[in-house]
């Protein structure tokens, strides 16, 4: 995969093998012709997030609407088709079945593919194409000969027409893939053989205003469809947080943040932002907007009200209440001191003890990271965001889950097993550690390496304290702050047996006699395959804001999130949810 990576960054595509005498491992990435440089990295980071889902099989392929990565155990560079793993694709939503609509939207899709498969074949294996309402991309492998991307798109075309009246049709074929749909998905950039005209034009006025009438009657059943599942949602949220006496009225809310003045914005996420606000009773509070476009989000609502409405600890954020109804002042930077970052260092790490053990459930964070660690006025830890939490029930050794949660402090094994216990928070709560001490993010973009390689170094060669962030400029307990970097290693490692509990976490800081072990090398997360001129928001250097509440950020460029295109053919656009911060 690190092979296949550079190549991919060089390229845009690439392939690979390792052959040994045990086993042969293939490799193939290739992005479609339409993606932009950066679209494709990211593409193709996304892809390989998802990879591990498919072991321990021998063989995988993985179909986003913007790149393909396959590994096997044999050579398939040449394979154009494969009858057994072949599949197509079709959305549900359909244009008038058995109506002269249904017909003559399927003599365009038919017309349509027909000329987008022969262009493709002699342009490369690639073209795109849109021509009276519809909309097509073929793409064959580089690794496929001529002729194998003739056969693979002659079979590609046969099959998806089976899709038809779907509005969306995919054929994911060993050799090829190719797409059509109602709506316009690819690239401007390289719609370089379109159709001039992309207008509907139907010749009988018979014909026209039936499809008018269509699509006016499918507009408003989309619209009604939507409000009915706005509605089931708010009415599901109502019953939830009424049961808690959670109620707060929305205008509070909005005068409380000066009606969500952008100047008052602590942090944005995948599903909403948080606000600074003050209330009648002149008590700071962190108000999250969210918006609920998916039922993940409302799903992760629920189960953040559930979990953290029934605990309270000093160190995590208390839920004070919630509306579901609705519609400059410059921050200070202020550099944390050594004092200042030890006293969050505890406190987080008492605060995630007393989830793993100190309340009724067992509970696993998942996403332990600095944005999601705010500061009250006198620079008290409070651990925010639960919509990924998850309760541990006492005689469970781990859960088996969907992977989520943020790139950089996801611990190897969940990553790659999906394999989920509270050492995941551990190994978390160690790269978050480091990053407090050294001022830096640990899957930075840098030819030095991650944060965890630049510390393992400097602990091999005894010079710990030259990762302390240069912030501090010297003035810091040189042996404390050895300790504390050491503490970040062991909670690090790439072994579960070997990182210690949060308990025992907290006895290693607050004891002065309390022995360390010695840590291992931990595991390093390459992040070569992703460009560092994705688009990304930046923080200032260990800055927070002086206002009551405050969102630690340390100086690194904040997560990626990107959006990929899904092959569920229910939509283009699917959030990485690996990557939640923008």
């Amino acid at each position: 995969m690190e092979v296949l990576s550079q190549r991919v960054t060089a390229n845009n595509w690439g392939n690979y093998a390792v052959n040994s005498t045990n086993i042969s491992i293939y490799t193939l990435a290739q992005c479609y012709g339409d993606l932009s440089h950066n679209d494709c990295l990211q593409c193709y980071a996304a892809s390989r997030t998802r990879l591990p889902r498919c072991l321990p099989a021998v063989s995988g392929r993985i179909f986003l609407d913007g790149c393909f990565l396959r590994y096997d155990s044999y050579g398939f560079f040449n394979e154009s088709v494969d009858a057994s793993l072949d599949s197509v694709n079709c959305n549900s939503s359909t244009i008038g079945a058995g109506s002269g609509v249904g017909l003559e939207f399927g003599r365009n899709v038919g017309e349509l593919i027909d000329n987008l498969t022969a262009s493709a074949v002699v342009n490369e294996g690639y073209a795109v194409r849109g021509s009276k309402g519809v909309f097509g991309l073929a793409e064959c492998w580089n690794t496929v000969s001529r002729e194998g991307c003739r056969a693979c798109l002659a079979k590609a075309n046969r099959e998806v027409r089976g899709c038809l009246p779907s509005r969306e049709g995919r054929a994911l074929n060993a050799g090829c893939y190719l797409r059509y749909s109602t709506e316009k998905f690819f690239s401007n950039q390289s719609q370089t053989n379109s159709d001039s005209g992309l207008s509907l034009a139907i010749a009988l006025p018979v014909v026209a205003f039936c499809m008018l009438c269509l699509f006016a009657a499918y507009a408003a059943y989309g619209r009604w469809k939507k409000r009915k599942q706005e509605r089931n949602n708010l009415g599901q949220i109502s019953y939830s947080y009424n049961k808690s006496n959670l109620n707060f009225k929305y205008e509070t809310l909005e005068k409380a943040t000066d009606y969500f003045d952008p100047s008052r914005k602590v942090g944005q996420g995948g599903a909403g932002s948080v606000y600074r606000g003050t209330l009648p009773n002149g008590k700071t509070v962190a108000v999250k907007r969210l918006f609920f476009s998916t039922r993940q989000w409302v799903d992760e609502f629920f189960n953040e009200i559930n979990l953290i409405s029934g605990i309270e600890h000093k160190n995590l954020v208390k839920l004070l209440g919630c509306s579901i109804e609705g519609p400059e002042n410059k921050n200070k930077v202020k550099i944390l001191n050594w004092k200042e970052r030890y006293n969050i260092i505890v406190g987080t790490a008492e605060g995630i003890a007393f989830l793993h053990g100190g309340s009724e459930n067992r509970i696993i964070h998942r996403d332990i990271k600095s944005s999601n660690v705010l500061l009250d006025e006198n620079l008290d830890p409070k651990i925010a965001d639960f919509g990924l939490a998850r309760c541990f029930a006492a005689d469970k050794t781990h859960l088996s889950t969907g992977i989520a949660g943020t790139l950089g402090y996801m611990a190897p094994e969940y990553l790659v097993k999906g394999q989920l216990t509270e050492k995941a928070d551990v190994y978390s709560y160690g790269v978050l550690v480091l990053e407090i001490v050294c001022g830096r993010k640990n899957n930075a973009f840098v030819d030095s390496g991650s944060l965890l390689q630049t510390v393992w170094k400097l602990f091999k060669t005894d010079r710990l304290t030259e990762a302390v962030d240069p912030c501090l400029k010297g003035d810091f307990p040189a042996m404390e702050a050895s300790k504390v970097l050491r503490i970040g290693l062991l909670c690090a490692q790439a072994s579960t047996a070997q990182r210690p509990s949060m308990e025992e976490v907290v006895q290693m800081l607050t004891d002065e006699n309390y022995e360390i072990p010695e840590p291992k090398q931990p595991p390093f997360l390459n992040t070569s395959a992703i460009s560092a001129n994705s688009t990304m928001s930046s923080y200032s250097v260990n800055s927070l804001t002086s206002n009551n509440v405050r969102r630690l950020e340390a100086s690194y460029a904040s997560t990626e999130s990107f959006s990929v295109q899904s092959s569920d053919g229910q939509s283009r656009s699917e959030e990485i949810r690996l990557k939640v911060e923008n």
